[in-house]
């Protein structure tokens, strides 16, 4: 797959997270080691045997070559907010025509990853990794790198 292979947006990045939320919504059937291609095509994968795989996670790079981290929280049940989290894995849910797209942060069941939990990517679990409900927007001008992790079912 090729930068701008669906889209003339100017932007490798996004070009590419625009076929991977693309994909996501397309899920027919599924089937199926790492590149962003393989992910997409995994998720995508027509056979007679459903994998139930939903998400290609995602690593972004700022310009400066470092990992993107973000950060978010939710409402516990009494309307009091949560502890902060971060994660530098994430699902794609939106991309917009102005290159500004939705991310929600990805991470193990029972990880609580604080500021400082994790100076980079090698530093977090990748197991059984789960949509968390926390979105952030973010422009896609800003990254210069992307990585896809193999696809995985992020809701159970």
């Amino acid at each position: 797959m090729g930068c701008g292979k669906n889209y003339d947006t100017g932007s490798c990045v996004a070009d590419i997270l625009k076929d991977i939320v693309d994909a996501q919504n397309d899920i027919v059937e599924n089937c199926c080691d790492t590149s962003c291609e393989q992910s997409i095509n995994d998720l995508l994968c027509t056979n007679e045997v459903t994998n139930d795989l939903d998400t290609v996670p995602v690593i972004l790079y700022c310009k400066d070559c470092k990992p993107f981290k973000g950060f978010g929280t939710t409402k516990n049940h009494h309307n009091k907010m949560n502890p902060i989290l971060s994660s530098f894995i994430f699902r794609v849910k939106k991309v917009d025509k102005d290159n500004c797209a939705i991310l929600e942060l990805l991470l193990s069941d029972g990880e609580s990853c604080g500021f400082d939990h994790m100076k980079d990517p090698t530093e977090q679990s990748t197991e059984d990794l789960e949509a968390t409900g926390i979105c952030i927007t973010v422009d896609l001008d800003c990254f210069c790198h992307v990585t896809c992790l193999p696809a995985i079912r992020a809701f159970h």
